[in-house]
């Protein structure tokens, strides 16, 4: 295997890697054995016609794909070594020379770590916020707790009102036909909740158990479903059930029962206490976002669009991987959204930059500053993902590579950076 390498504009490097004809010779035979049970070929037994009858009478292309994926897969992760390139994206590969008994050539264009040239990133000017809980803030909590303890209660004796939840049956008209994603059986809807369009649930208002209703309604102009978007639609709906929610008194009494307090003072106090915590971490992260966009500003690199799309790609792994988790899949989430993979990747675009150019300024800045991780800091790292994981930290670090304790340090390091970033900005 032979490499040269092209570097490019805007941090881009094409890298042309020739493997020799015997080599591609060998690819074509493990490429022929591969397939040889699948072809047939009338007066042979299936798996016994030969390589060379094969290429006579179908070309010996029939195995250059086969071929060229076997010499790609182990020449270029040589070719990574090879080259002193810090690679940040997939290749795109494209085949230059592809021929039997002769070397077999391939490109890789490939995205390269940018260069970062820093601007000012000590003493960063952000506005100073003051942290305080108000009694109103408080309440909030409180009427929280209270909903979250509330008892429901079946009515019988009266319509429905905002606040209570009736369980309905639903079906949508448009021009007097039913439309996809109309209809909806036995389905709780809490009247004030907003969770359907327009005044669909205050037209329930007033409405008693096992009435038949017409909610007439307006589809929003930007609504995901553009067949539906600005459009009237009529709803017939029936009301089955009507259930109120009964809340517990604030006391003393419902203080201790929900909580480790005896009275309700006390509770009220931890409440404070935890906006408080919860406010004042609001206000770190919200500094520390001001100070690392103030060094990006004042900062240059040129970032390849496929380290952009490779983060991307790494942002939706890790949403559809999230949503998952409430037993949600990714093409329920873009049916419901009115998304579909091409929208929702282009809306993660800026994102998927700011992330990248945040890393890059902060790897900067480790690299500037000198600043190290101490073996001591990387245990105790490891000690935490070995508790997270439920493991023994011992054979945690020994499943891990080098590789992966190298990232490990890198993480650590520009937390390390992001820190004194902060300690160094002035508050005005």
């Amino acid at each position: 295997m032979s490499l040269t390498v092209e570097k490019l504009e805007k941090n881009m490097a094409k890298l042309t890697i020739t493997v020799s004809a015997e080599t591609f010779t060998k690819a074509m035979t493990q490429a022929y054995h591969k397939q040889k049970n699948k072809i047939s070929v009338p007066g042979f037994r299936k798996g016994k016609v030969p390589q060379a009858y094969l290429e006579k009478v179908y070309g010996p292309e029939l195995f250059y794909e086969d071929a060229a994926n076997i010499c790609i897969q182990e020449a270029y992760p040589e070719a990574l070594e090879e080259c002193d390139l810090d690679i940040v994206s997939r290749p795109e590969i494209d085949a230059e020379q592809m021929e039997k008994g002769k070397d077999f050539i391939f490109t890789a264009m490939v995205a390269t770590k940018p260069e970062v040239t820093l601007g000012e990133y000590k003493g960063i000017a952000v506005d100073k916020v003051d942290v305080e809980v108000t009694d109103a803030e408080i309440e909030e909590e409180l009427k929280k707790a209270q909903m979250q303890n509330r008892r429901s209660l079946d009515i019988t004796d009266r319509p429905a009102e905002l606040g209570d939840t009736v369980v309905i049956d639903f079906d949508g008209y448009m021009d007097g036909k039913p439309f996809e994603g109309g209809k909806g059986d036995n389905y709780p809807l809490e009247l004030g909740s907003h969770s359907f369009i327009g005044d669909f649930e205050e037209q329930l208002v007033g409405k008693k158990i096992d009435e038949d209703v017409e909610v007439n309604v307006t589809f929003p102009e930007d609504y995901q479903a553009a067949d539906l978007a600005g459009k009237p639609a009529v709803f017939k709906v029936k009301i089955h059930s009507i259930k109120a929610n009964e809340l517990p008194e604030l006391n003393d009494e419902f203080a201790s029962e929900i909580s480790e307090f005896d009275t309700l003072d006390e509770y009220k106090a931890d409440v404070k206490e935890k906006l408080l915590k919860d406010k004042q971490k609001e206000a770190d992260r919200a500094k520390e976002n001001a100070v690392v966009d103030a060094i990006i500003e004042n900062s240059q690199m040129d970032i390849p669009e496929p380290m952009i799309d490779n983060t991307k790609e790494q942002m939706y792994n890790e949403f559809a991987q999230r949503i998952s988790y409430q037993g949600l899949s990714i093409q329920q989430y873009f049916q419901f959204t009115g998304l579909d993979h091409d929208r929702f990747m282009e809306s993660m675009a800026p994102e998927a930059k700011h992330r990248i150019q945040s890393r890059l300024v902060l790897e900067a800045i480790v690299k500037a500053e000198n600043i190290e991780v101490s073996e001591e800091e990387q245990k105790e790292e490891l000690d935490k993902m070995a508790n997270m994981y439920q493991m023994d930290a011992e054979k945690l670090s020994e499943m891990i590579g080098e590789q992966e304790k190298e990232a490990i340090m890198m993480d650590i390091a520009v937390q390390k950076a992001v820190d004194f970033v902060v300690k160094e900005a002035i508050e005005k």
